[in-house]
């Protein structure tokens, strides 16, 4: 099973970083755009792998829009890629003690 979770991609310097606002404190750093998107992916999966583990509640994706000003109130930022990323969900706890 996989979801879809909203990615803002933010294009810095020296590289590039991203985060979810569905999911706050799960970033990944990388030097292309592409390495970014992938590594990404491998910490959105860790957190909801982690998260389940836990017994936590996994954060169901939400999120619609972005505010930049909120997290970027100067605008020094000047380029960004928003995208959907699909996410592979852990099975369920029943579900791998069944197996």
């Amino acid at each position: 099973m996989t979801r879809e979770y909203m990615v803002v991609f933010e294009k810095g310097s020296e590289n590039w970083s991203a985060f979810s606002p569905d999911v706050p404190g799960c970033g990944s750093l990388g030097d292309s755009l592409d390495e970014v998107r992938e590594n990404m992916r491998l910490a959105l999966e860790l957190y909801m792998r982690e998260s389940a583990k836990a017994g936590d509640a996994l954060p169901a994706p939400s999120a619609k829009s972005v505010d930049f000003e909120e997290f970027d109130p100067g605008h020094e930022t000047k380029h960004y890629v928003v995208e959907w990323l699909s996410v592979r969900m852990p099975r369920p706890v029943s579900e791998t003690q069944a197996a």
